[in-house]
């Protein structure tokens, strides 16, 4: 048979994902799969290089079979050809510095990002013009510390003041976005760009009344119309503001898409929606649903995710929504958590090892009462100098309790003892 000759603009090269023993497992495979659920194990999440013989031998220890990355050339039919191309995800991250030490950066980081961000939405709101260039220097900020270690400045995103809700919602979809894409693999540019994507997604709602933004109740069928109107002034006041990265327009028009065209303003499907706009879509909604809203109150960071995985394929691209669940993990920094023995503490850093045991401030004993903050490593449950009942029991809202994110802000973090 004759080979037919193809355009290569007819041609992708993309991943396929191929099952290997974990005894074939070579240094510089990339293993984006397993043969059990991650949560199972004390991997990060499923996606990651080997890149140590150290890696093989836990894989070996907790799987029989992984899933690894293959490249092959494949025909794209002529009805799917408009579909979303995704971007390079070839850069790698590690933390430059311990949290405890970006924390004091973060802190600075993100009160000035706060306080720049509300500026530049009230000189929206007044008729003003989108400051470009202080939104770029807002981004590059938050850029330099996620990159150093990303923990410090997701803890300072959860400190929230009800008050302030889009401008803090407006950072901290900024702040998560950047941190996806970090975990996505993305380059450095990539990011600064998606910064500037979630920073200023909202930036439509400052020509929408207040009254109408910040009602207690449910919006009538006209209000919900002049809200949905956000993303066309969004779209306008971007494209009339210069020096702006074009995918910000996009976004700030198309973050209300969801895949199966039920969404908004225009009911795009599938192939018609941005990668930026997928990610910052479902970023926009994890961090809606967490915060405390004029309307309804916030839900934990564990149901949030369950929501956004149950509408994968549907409303959420169903890789990325994945991806995002990984990003933000079992427990995120910030999250208030009640222990087996009763205790409740603030999660202040991961733990890449041992994703369900990161390292946590208690501020409370058995009995719910204050106590002296401690910070204690989970950890030390798999060594055995911790017992079990230090275990995570469940994540709680913010506000359980009488214990408020936003209160250790404005005390400044002051821990008990290093972490």
């Amino acid at each position: 048979m004759k080979k037919q000759e193809v355009n290569p603009e007819h041609v992708i090269r993309q991943s396929r994902s191929k099952k290997i023993p974990v005894s074939e497992l070579r240094i510089g495979m990339f293993v984006s799969r397993l043969d059990r659920d991650w949560l199972d194990t004390p991997f990060l999440m499923q996606g990651f290089m080997v890149e140590t013989l150290e890696h093989i031998d836990i894989l070996v220890e907790y799987c029989k079979h992984v899933w690894v990355d293959a490249v092959e050339d494949e025909w794209v039919p002529l009805e799917d050809r408009g579909k979303l191309k995704r971007q390079s995800r070839s850069s790698r991250y590690i933390n430059k510095v311990d949290t405890q030490l970006e924390h004091h950066r973060a802190r600075g980081v993100y009160r000035e990002a706060r306080r720049i961000t509300k500026n530049l939405l009230d000189e929206v709101r007044l008729g003003g013009a989108v400051d470009t260039e202080n939104a770029k220097s807002t981004v590059s900020h938050c850029v330099d510390s996620i990159l150093r270690n990303p923990d410090a400045l997701l803890w300072m995103s959860k400190m929230r003041n009800q008050d302030e809700y889009t401008a803090e919602h407006c950072l901290n979809v900024c702040i998560l976005t950047i941190a996806f894409g970090r975990h996505l693999g993305l380059p450095k540019q990539t990011l600064h760009q998606l910064g500037l994507c979630g920073l200023l997604h909202d930036v439509g709602k400052m020509r929408i009344s207040t009254e109408i933004l910040n009602k207690p109740g449910a919006l009538t069928e006209k209000e919900f119309r002049v809200v949905k109107g956000h993303t066309i002034h969004g779209r306008n006041l971007l494209m009339s503001s210069s020096g702006l990265y074009h995918g910000v327009v996009d976004v700030a028009y198309s973050h209300h898409e969801k895949l199966d065209g039920t969404g908004y303003p225009r009911k795009l499907k599938a192939t018609s929606i941005s990668e930026q706009a997928r990610i910052v879509a479902i970023v926009d909604a994890y961090d809606a649903m967490t915060a405390d809203r004029c309307y309804a109150p916030a839900i934990t960071s564990t149901d949030a995710l369950k929501i956004i995985f149950k509408d994968r394929g549907y409303h959420f691209d169903e890789q990325l929504a994945l991806k995002f669940i990984e990003t933000v993990g079992l427990y995120p920094p910030g999250s208030i958590v009640e222990l087996c023995n009763g205790q409740v503490g603030l999660v202040l850093t991961v733990n890449n090892r041992y994703r369900h045991l990161p390292k946590v401030m208690t501020v409370l004993d058995e009995d719910k009462q204050p106590k002296k903050e401690k910070v204690i490593d989970l950890s030390a449950i798999e060594s055995g100098e911790l017992g079990r009942d230090f275990l995570i029991k469940r994540v709680l809202r913010d506000g359980s309790h009488n214990i408020r994110i936003r209160d250790f802000r404005d005390k400044g973090l002051h821990l008990s003892q290093p972490f």
